[in-house]
């Protein structure tokens, strides 16, 4: 993080903005000081950057885990296609998973919060638990070019499980070059699923 500091709040942001190359509305800060004597104006302003938002991620799940009693915690952040990925270790993995990924959603949803809470923009955080999700998407996109085929030669819809977004988003994207299908999301919440759909064009 940068601190700025000029006569007035509006001056440091323009200091800011100008020193970074970004957007007012890009900009994540927050009021350190501010005086507005008679004699002497400050402003001095704390400017965030995405690797404070992937740092404070990294270390706010490894304490929500050593909160939970499991001390020997490893996290390993990074940021790819602008989402905040971090690949935990631990003694108790499956206890962090749980039964179908349960836990590690709800934990992944936990982090996503605090951090767009803490930072005031959001961010697509994806936590990942002994490479559960890697080899779960590996599963998930088997299953979605297989069902295409299917609706290739039959032309009949198929309609996948619910699943959260980070999983459409890999049903979508394993299909996005099939020649004749294109697939859609539906429902609400916990129950939106992708149907994939036969196509005359290609």
């Amino acid at each position: 993080m940068k601190t700025y500091t000029a006569k007035t709040v509006e001056d440091a942001i323009k200091l800011a903005t100008e020193e970074l190359g970004i957007e007012e509305i890009d900009l994540v800060f927050q009021i350190i000081e501010e005086k507005n004597g008679l004699f002497s104006k400050k402003a001095t302003i704390q400017v965030y950057e995405l690797s404070d938002a992937i740092e404070y991620a990294n270390q706010y799940i490894k304490d929500v885990i050593q909160s939970l009693g499991i001390s020997d915690v490893e996290a390993k952040s990074s940021l790819e296609d602008d989402v905040i990925r971090i690949e935990i270790n631990t003694n108790h993995n499956p206890i962090l998973i749980g039964k179908n990924g349960v836990t590690l959603q709800a934990l992944n949803e936990i982090v996503r919060l605090a951090v767009s809470s803490k930072f005031k923009r959001r961010y697509r955080i994806l936590l990942d638990v002994g490479e559960y999700k890697d080899k779960k998407y590996s599963h998930i996109a088997s299953i979605a070019r297989k069902a295409a085929k299917e609706v290739q030669k039959t032309k009949i819809d198929v309609t996948l499980n619910p699943m959260p977004s980070d999983e459409r988003r890999i049903v979508h994207n394993a299909l996005s070059r099939f020649s004749h299908i294109r697939t859609e999301s539906f429902g609400e919440g916990r129950n939106r699923a992708v149907t994939i759909k036969y196509s005359e064009e290609e």
